[in-house]
């Protein structure tokens, strides 16, 4: 028998906010890479997870949600970030809600640039209490616009998640591995600390925090197999770090555990971890700001 050739290629996550593209990755990947919550455009960065088999490896570049709402300096890099990423990659998978279609994933479709071959995942499939409800939907999608694919899933259970990866590598080019095996992400621990805190502090308050706020790594050392990181949430106002801190700081230490939890967890060593919080108005519309922070020009 012929033996298979290996593949290769990156692959853009693209959609809306809040379909679960970043819970997506993880479950593809097969570990936490990119963090999640219920609050829209969680994501931030563009997060590169990477898995690799007997004769495939994945490079899935994970995207902000697109959003056309807020006009700040921090939303336009981060469309900037979408846009750019849709041009890099191999192939694209879009993420929309199984059982609808919205204004906002019709904006999405139209960024999808010709002659790029998208697969399309239907997600949260298992929210779906009948799942004769997606064949009218199925049949609206491929009379709209022309998939290489569309593949019904599900992110938090894996239902599908093989299919979807099989649609995917038939898009990929016949080429080497990028990365070593074994490796998940390129980005640095330093990075994912940073990014669960931001986790943590928007799982803890929710609504009730405003998007005006983020995480900076201030110190990152490592002895042995502990780590010191010490982190600071930047938020836009005084009521927000009040808000941040809590009633004698019981949500920061919320906030300061269970981000702790998953960094052991993460980096396989025993973390201390300091947290405080730094009021910076209009931190969200300030270009060098946005790039202390790590966001691309």
């Amino acid at each position: 028998m012929k033996p298979v050739e290996f593949r290769c290629g990156t692959i853009a996550i693209v959609g809306r906010p809040n379909v679960g593209k970043s819970t997506l990755l993880n479950h593809l990947v097969g570990e936490k890479i990119s963090i999640t919550s219920r609050k829209a455009q969680t994501t931030r960065h563009r997060i590169t997870g990477i898995l690799t088999g007997a004769d495939t490896q994945y490079v899935f570049v994970d995207t902000p949600g697109f959003q056309t709402k807020n006009a700040s300096a921090l939303n336009r890099l981060m469309k900037r970030s979408i846009t750019q990423a849709l041009q890099d990659v191999d192939v694209i998978l879009v993420v929309i809600e199984a059982g609808r279609i919205s204004r906002e994933d019709r904006q999405v479709f139209d960024l999808l640039p010709a002659g790029r071959p998208a697969v399309l995942a239907l997600n949260k499939i298992d929210r779906l209490a009948d799942k004769k409800l997606l064949l009218p939907l199925l049949a609206q999608l491929q009379a709209e616009r022309a998939f290489s694919d569309i593949v019904p899933v599900s992110a938090k259970s894996g239902e599908q998640a093989q299919q979807l990866l099989q649609a995917l590598r038939a898009h990929l080019p016949r080429q080497p591995a990028i990365y070593p095996a074994g490796e998940v992400t390129d980005r640095s621990e330093r990075f994912l600390a940073a990014e669960l805190v931001r986790e943590k502090l928007f799982r803890q308050l929710g609504d009730e925090l405003p998007y005006g706020a983020s995480t900076a790594i201030e110190k990152f050392e490592t002895e042995g197999k502990l780590r010191r990181i010490h982190v600071a949430i930047i938020v836009d106002k005084t009521s927000h770090k009040a808000m941040v801190i809590g009633k004698g700081g019981e949500k920061l230490k919320l906030i300061g555990t269970d981000a702790r939890r998953d960094m052991e967890k993460q980096f396989g060593g025993k973390v201390f971890l300091q947290i405080w919080v730094k009021v910076k108005q209009g931190w969200a519309d300030d270009e060098r700001t946005l790039k202390n922070l790590g966001f691309e020009p």
